[in-house]
């Protein structure tokens, strides 16, 4: 593959439904965060969207856990990742992590989207209002990390938009959107016999 096979791009490489993807979200300045695989179900006018039936093991340095709740992602071409839950023990709905823009590689494998998580978390849970999570890590690490002040403001107004948007269930957080797509993820497993 050529050097310019591998720069990094919006949007996922054109892939058959059911390709493996890398998920690998950092902190601020290359700290290690997130990593985890999961299946490309397509893309919409929201951006693209990645499976992870139950039996997907999450890890993080320090911590891990093996999801019993299927869920899709969200990778829109903005600053933020969603994630959709199916049957969640704790009832989490939606999601989002305040990011930067996520970005896509083509590798042998399938393809790895990656991105900065930036604190901030629009969080849903069932019988709860949504809400803005970790505004105390996201101040505390705009100071300790340097981020930049027009990172810092565009972070915020995402939060917000993402929030309201939430808040008025317009898509792709109006419900029918993610279980569009986990229908989706459903129809990828094998048949029982």
């Amino acid at each position: 593959m050529s050097d310019a096979d591998d720069r990094p791009i919006a949007s996922a490489p054109h892939r058959v439904p059911g390709e493996p993807v890398r998920v690998r979200a950092t902190k601020w300045l290359e700290r290690p965060h997130w990593a985890f695989d999961g299946v490309w179900l397509g893309a919409d006018a929201h951006g693209d969207w990645v499976g992870f039936p139950a039996g997907t093991a999450f890890a993080r340095p320090g911590h891990g856990f093996t999801a019993t709740w299927d869920s899709v992602s969200l990778f829109p071409r903005a600053g933020w990742a969603a994630a959709f839950n199916a049957g969640h023990p704790r009832g989490l709905g939606t999601y989002v992590d305040l990011a930067t823009a996520p970005e896509w590689r083509a590798d042998a494998a399938g393809s790895t989207v990656s991105y900065v998580d930036l604190d901030l978390d629009v969080v849903e849970r069932a019988g709860a209002p949504a809400f803005i999570d970790d505004e105390d890590e996201f101040a505390e690490h705009a100071l300790e990390f340097g981020y930049p002040p027009e990172l810092v403001a565009r972070v915020r107004a995402d939060a917000d938009a993402v929030l309201a948007a939430v808040q008025r269930r317009e898509p792709p957080f109006d419900g029918a959107t993610a279980a569009a797509w986990l229908a989706r993820l459903a129809g990828l497993r094998p048949a029982e016999e």
